[in-house]
Protein backbone atom coordinates (compact mmCIF):
# COMPACT_ATOMS: atom_id res chain seq x y z
CA UNK A 1 0.00 0.00 0.00
CA UNK A 2 2.91 2.28 0.74
CA UNK A 3 5.62 1.51 -1.83
CA UNK A 4 7.33 4.79 -1.00
CA UNK A 5 8.62 4.97 2.58
CA UNK A 6 8.68 8.77 2.53
CA UNK A 7 5.06 8.88 1.35
CA UNK A 8 4.07 6.58 4.22
CA UNK A 9 5.82 8.81 6.76
CA UNK A 10 4.16 11.92 5.33
CA UNK A 11 0.76 10.25 5.55
CA UNK A 12 1.36 9.28 9.17
CA UNK A 13 2.41 12.83 10.04
CA UNK A 14 -0.71 14.22 8.42
CA UNK A 15 -2.89 11.78 10.33
CA UNK A 16 -1.34 12.75 13.66
CA UNK A 17 -1.28 16.49 12.98
CA UNK A 18 -3.06 18.46 15.69
CA UNK A 19 -6.05 20.46 14.47
CA UNK A 20 -6.61 23.16 17.07
CA UNK A 21 -9.56 25.37 17.83
CA UNK A 22 -9.82 29.09 17.18
CA UNK A 23 -10.71 30.71 20.49
CA UNK A 24 -12.01 34.27 20.63
CA UNK A 25 -11.76 36.54 23.66
CA UNK A 26 -13.94 39.66 23.90
CA UNK A 27 -13.98 42.31 26.63
CA UNK A 28 -16.20 45.34 27.01
CA UNK A 29 -16.07 47.69 29.96
CA UNK A 30 -19.78 47.89 30.77
CA UNK A 31 -23.05 46.01 30.31
CA UNK A 32 -24.17 48.54 27.69
CA UNK A 33 -21.31 48.13 25.24
CA UNK A 34 -21.91 46.07 22.13
CA UNK A 35 -19.76 42.95 21.87
CA UNK A 36 -20.72 42.22 18.26
CA UNK A 37 -18.30 44.75 16.82
CA UNK A 38 -15.34 42.82 18.16
CA UNK A 39 -14.16 39.84 16.09
CA UNK A 40 -17.00 40.43 13.62
CA UNK A 41 -16.51 38.11 10.65
CA UNK A 42 -13.85 35.99 12.37
CA UNK A 43 -14.65 32.27 12.30
CA UNK A 44 -14.43 31.03 15.90
CA UNK A 45 -14.95 27.66 17.55
CA UNK A 46 -15.32 29.06 21.06
CA UNK A 47 -15.91 32.57 22.39
CA UNK A 48 -15.31 33.92 25.90
CA UNK A 49 -16.73 37.34 26.84
CA UNK A 50 -16.04 39.53 29.86
CA UNK A 51 -18.08 42.63 30.63
CA UNK A 52 -15.62 44.20 33.03
CA UNK A 53 -12.82 46.71 33.37
CA UNK A 54 -9.43 45.81 32.00
CA UNK A 55 -7.56 47.24 35.00
CA UNK A 56 -6.46 43.75 36.00
CA UNK A 57 -6.45 40.23 34.59
CA UNK A 58 -8.66 38.73 37.29
CA UNK A 59 -11.59 38.33 34.89
CA UNK A 60 -13.54 35.06 34.99
CA UNK A 61 -13.93 34.57 31.24
CA UNK A 62 -10.33 35.51 30.49
CA UNK A 63 -9.10 32.95 32.98
CA UNK A 64 -11.55 30.38 31.59
CA UNK A 65 -10.32 31.06 28.04
CA UNK A 66 -6.67 30.65 29.02
CA UNK A 67 -7.48 27.44 30.89
CA UNK A 68 -9.49 26.13 27.92
CA UNK A 69 -6.73 26.79 25.35
CA UNK A 70 -4.79 23.71 24.29
CA UNK A 71 -1.78 22.81 22.18
CA UNK A 72 -2.40 23.83 18.56
CA UNK A 73 -5.16 26.34 19.34
CA UNK A 74 -5.22 29.96 18.16
CA UNK A 75 -6.24 32.66 20.66
CA UNK A 76 -7.80 35.67 18.87
CA UNK A 77 -8.39 39.14 20.38
CA UNK A 78 -9.70 42.25 18.64
CA UNK A 79 -6.95 44.52 19.99
CA UNK A 80 -4.31 44.61 22.70
CA UNK A 81 -6.26 46.94 24.99
CA UNK A 82 -9.06 44.35 25.11
CA UNK A 83 -6.63 41.86 26.65
CA UNK A 84 -4.82 43.99 29.24
CA UNK A 85 -4.27 47.58 30.36
CA UNK A 86 -0.52 47.44 30.85
CA UNK A 87 2.39 45.95 28.97
CA UNK A 88 3.50 43.72 31.86
CA UNK A 89 0.16 41.86 32.10
CA UNK A 90 -0.12 41.64 28.33
CA UNK A 91 3.31 40.11 27.86
CA UNK A 92 2.70 37.67 30.71
CA UNK A 93 -0.55 36.40 29.18
CA UNK A 94 0.93 36.02 25.70
CA UNK A 95 3.96 34.24 27.15
CA UNK A 96 1.72 31.89 29.15
CA UNK A 97 -0.34 30.99 26.08
CA UNK A 98 2.71 30.43 23.89
CA UNK A 99 4.18 28.15 26.55
CA UNK A 100 1.02 26.05 26.28
CA UNK A 101 1.56 25.78 22.52
CA UNK A 102 -1.14 28.34 21.69
CA UNK A 103 -0.76 30.96 18.95
CA UNK A 104 -1.96 34.49 19.84
CA UNK A 105 -3.39 36.83 17.19
CA UNK A 106 -4.36 40.51 17.60
CA UNK A 107 -6.70 41.51 14.78
CA UNK A 108 -6.45 45.32 14.92
CA UNK A 109 -2.65 45.43 15.25
CA UNK A 110 -2.25 42.52 12.76
CA UNK A 111 0.23 40.83 15.09
CA UNK A 112 0.55 37.07 15.44
CA UNK A 113 2.72 35.34 18.03
CA UNK A 114 3.16 31.76 16.98
CA UNK A 115 3.80 29.08 19.59
CA UNK A 116 7.29 27.61 19.38
CA UNK A 117 8.80 30.58 17.54
CA UNK A 118 10.49 33.78 18.65
CA UNK A 119 10.33 36.65 16.17
CA UNK A 120 12.45 39.49 17.55
CA UNK A 121 10.77 42.18 15.41
CA UNK A 122 7.24 41.10 16.42
CA UNK A 123 8.25 41.02 20.08
CA UNK A 124 9.71 44.53 19.81
CA UNK A 125 6.61 45.89 18.07
CA UNK A 126 4.38 44.21 20.65
CA UNK A 127 6.28 45.80 23.55
CA UNK A 128 6.27 49.26 21.93
CA UNK A 129 2.54 49.24 21.11
CA UNK A 130 1.62 48.04 24.59
CA UNK A 131 3.79 50.72 26.19
CA UNK A 132 2.32 53.48 23.98
CA UNK A 133 -1.24 52.37 24.81
CA UNK A 134 -0.47 52.45 28.52
CA UNK A 135 1.15 55.90 28.20
CA UNK A 136 -1.87 57.25 26.31
CA UNK A 137 -4.26 56.07 29.03
CA UNK A 138 -2.09 57.77 31.66
CA UNK A 139 -2.27 61.05 29.72
CA UNK A 140 -6.06 60.81 29.44
CA UNK A 141 -6.41 60.27 33.20
CA UNK A 142 -4.07 63.18 33.90
CA UNK A 143 -6.05 65.51 31.62
CA UNK A 144 -9.27 64.47 33.35
CA UNK A 145 -7.81 65.23 36.78
CA UNK A 146 -6.51 68.61 35.60
CA UNK A 147 -9.89 69.50 34.10
CA UNK A 148 -11.72 68.65 37.33
CA UNK A 149 -9.20 70.63 39.40
CA UNK A 150 -9.52 73.64 37.07
CA UNK A 151 -13.33 73.56 37.27
CA UNK A 152 -13.21 73.44 41.07
CA UNK A 153 -10.70 76.33 41.16
CA UNK A 154 -13.15 78.44 39.13
CA UNK A 155 -15.89 77.71 41.64
CA UNK A 156 -17.75 75.24 39.43
CA UNK A 157 -19.17 72.05 40.87
CA UNK A 158 -18.07 68.94 39.03
CA UNK A 159 -21.11 66.75 38.64
CA UNK A 160 -20.15 64.63 35.66
CA UNK A 161 -22.29 64.38 32.53
CA UNK A 162 -25.79 65.85 32.79
CA UNK A 163 -28.81 63.64 32.12
CA UNK A 164 -29.91 63.60 28.49
CA UNK A 165 -33.62 63.86 29.38
CA UNK A 166 -35.60 65.54 32.14
CA UNK A 167 -37.97 63.66 34.45
CA UNK A 168 -41.07 64.26 32.30
CA UNK A 169 -39.32 63.10 29.16
CA UNK A 170 -38.06 59.97 30.91
CA UNK A 171 -41.56 59.13 32.11
CA UNK A 172 -42.95 59.63 28.60
CA UNK A 173 -40.20 57.49 27.10
CA UNK A 174 -40.76 54.66 29.57
CA UNK A 175 -44.54 54.71 29.09
CA UNK A 176 -44.31 54.60 25.30
CA UNK A 177 -41.74 51.82 25.36
CA UNK A 178 -44.01 49.82 27.69
CA UNK A 179 -46.88 50.27 25.24
CA UNK A 180 -44.84 48.63 22.49
CA UNK A 181 -43.22 51.54 20.65
CA UNK A 182 -40.10 50.59 18.70
CA UNK A 183 -36.88 51.29 20.59
CA UNK A 184 -34.99 52.58 17.53
CA UNK A 185 -37.71 55.10 16.70
CA UNK A 186 -37.88 56.28 20.31
CA UNK A 187 -34.12 56.78 20.54
CA UNK A 188 -34.17 58.84 17.35
CA UNK A 189 -37.15 60.93 18.46
CA UNK A 190 -35.66 61.74 21.87
CA UNK A 191 -32.19 62.33 20.43
CA UNK A 192 -30.44 59.70 22.52
CA UNK A 193 -28.46 56.56 21.80
CA UNK A 194 -29.98 53.10 22.16
CA UNK A 195 -27.60 52.47 25.08
CA UNK A 196 -28.94 55.54 26.91
CA UNK A 197 -32.51 54.50 26.08
CA UNK A 198 -31.99 51.09 27.67
CA UNK A 199 -30.53 52.72 30.76
CA UNK A 200 -33.78 54.68 31.23
CA UNK A 201 -35.84 51.55 30.64
CA UNK A 202 -33.85 49.65 33.25
CA UNK A 203 -34.61 52.44 35.73
CA UNK A 204 -38.31 51.82 35.17
CA UNK A 205 -37.85 48.09 35.68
Amino acid sequence: IYPDTNAREDTMKTATKIVGQTIGYIRVSSLDQNTERQLDGVQLDQVFTDKASGKDTDRPQLQAAIKHARLGDTFVIHSMDRLARNSEDMQRIVRELKTKGVTVHFVKEKLTFTAGTDNAMDELMFTMLAAFAQFERSLIRERQREGIALAKAKGDVYLGRKPSLNADQVADLQARAASGAKKTALAKEFGISRETLYQYLRQAA
